[in-house]
């Protein structure tokens, strides 16, 4: 049985100064140029709204910017993203 006075264990027997965390300063850099790079290429996508709906402005719509220059800016963004959630934090931290 166990007695009204006595005190239970904290579940984790660090101190706090001592957190370890799971991403460093590096990483955290790698994944704001990410997602930069993603917006702007949802930016650069958007657009080609016409004034008369009833006419089609091919150009404008398949134009360089929005098929080809703004998903690969994503994409990279992307791989940005996977890179810095792999890469290890440095060592050199403690």
């Amino acid at each position: 049985m166990a007695t009204a006075n006595s005190k239970s264990t904290p579940a984790s027997t660090e101190p706090k100064g001592n957190q370890v965390f799971l991403f460093d300063k590096g990483n955290y850099t790698w994944m704001i140029g990410g997602v930069a790079l993603i917006l702007i290429g949802l930016a650069l996508m958007s657009g080609g709204k016409s004034p008369d709906p009833h006419q089609f402005n091919y150009d404008e719509i398949y134009s360089f910017r929005r098929i080809t220059l703004a998903p690969i800016l994503m994409m990279i963004g992307f791989a940005m993203e996977v890179y810095a959630i792999m890469k290890k934090p440095s060592s050199g931290n403690q």
